[in-house]
């Protein structure tokens, strides 16, 4: 038991140390993205052992979940995201996935994504390309996409998303040592990401978002996605005009700030 233990990949994994609970401080935070049923949760368990933190997001019904990990002397804070199809949907599920990847400033977010469903997934890392630039996408289930005789160029995919794209079978291990590797590179700045953006389109067009993210930063201290929440503004999105008149937008931004923090830098 203990030789196939030690042959496992993650056995290997540049010193991985699944923390579990066990964090009182970390040195970044990383976000856990992907449609449902993409394998999001085997992903966040290889990295982190089955003893983690659950609960409540505050507020809400929608379930929490939450671990951590050792990685080449640095510490990793993981949150795992309810799994959603997009962004700009209404449900309580996406409206907390979205306000932690808008609002709480992860270091890193790693997008899972089904290889044998690339174009459906893409939707989602498209939009969450458009609000972070540093971001490492996960092609889990390519042993599925092998057996449906599913080739993906992994590296024409990187290129044109402009972040690392690695392939990954996370039930049996494999990738995740470089998907490890992927993540602190992104989080010490050793790989620089590029992220695809959508062109905004005519010049009228983006001196409007100009002007509105000008406006918007001036309102909102601390936003750091104020281009995302102009052009929301401009497609009428009712929830973000809403946010923005109560001033609940504010609110959003302090609150899941403070999700993100070390324990030890909690007030109190």
């Amino acid at each position: 038991m203990s030789n196939a233990c030690e042959t496992c990949p993650i056995h290997h994994s540049g010193n991985l140390k699944k923390l579990g609970v066990d964090m009182d401080s970390w040195d970044f935070v990383v976000a856990l993205a992907g449609n449902p049923n993409v394998g999001k949760s085997t992903v966040f368990n290889a990295l982190t052992g089955l003893r983690q933190h659950t609960g409540n997001w505050p507020g809400k019904t929608v379930s929490r979940a939450e671990g951590g990990f050792v990685y080449n002397e640095k510490r990793y804070k993981i949150v795992d995201l309810p799994g959603t199809y997009s962004l700009l949907s209404m449900s309580t599920d996406e409206e907390v996935a979205r306000n932690f990847l808008l609002f709480g400033k992860p270091d890193v977010t790693v997008v899972v994504m089904d290889a044998t469903r690339l174009e459906r997934n893409l939707n989602l890392t498209l939009q969450i390309l458009e609000i972070t630039d540093r971001a490492v996408v996960c092609a889990n289930l390519m042993d599925e996409a092998k057996r449906h005789s599913i080739e993906i160029n992994v590296r024409k995919l990187s290129r044109e998303l402009g972040v690392p794209v690695i392939p990954a079978s996370a039930r049996q291990g494999q990738g995740i040592p470089e998907l490890l590797q992927a993540v602190d590179e992104v989080a010490t700045g050793q790989y620089i990401c590029k992220p695809h953006r959508i062109e905004s389109g005519s010049r009228q067009l983006k001196s409007a978002i100009d002007k509105l993210v000008t406006k918007i930063e001036q309102q909102f201290s601390g936003l750091n996605n104020a281009r995302w929440v102009a052009l929301r503004l401009l497609e009428g999105d009712p929830q973000i005009i809403e946010a923005i008149k109560t001033g609940e937008l504010q609110t959003l931004i302090g609150q899941n700030e403070i999700e993100s923090q070390t324990v030890a830098d909690l007030p109190g």
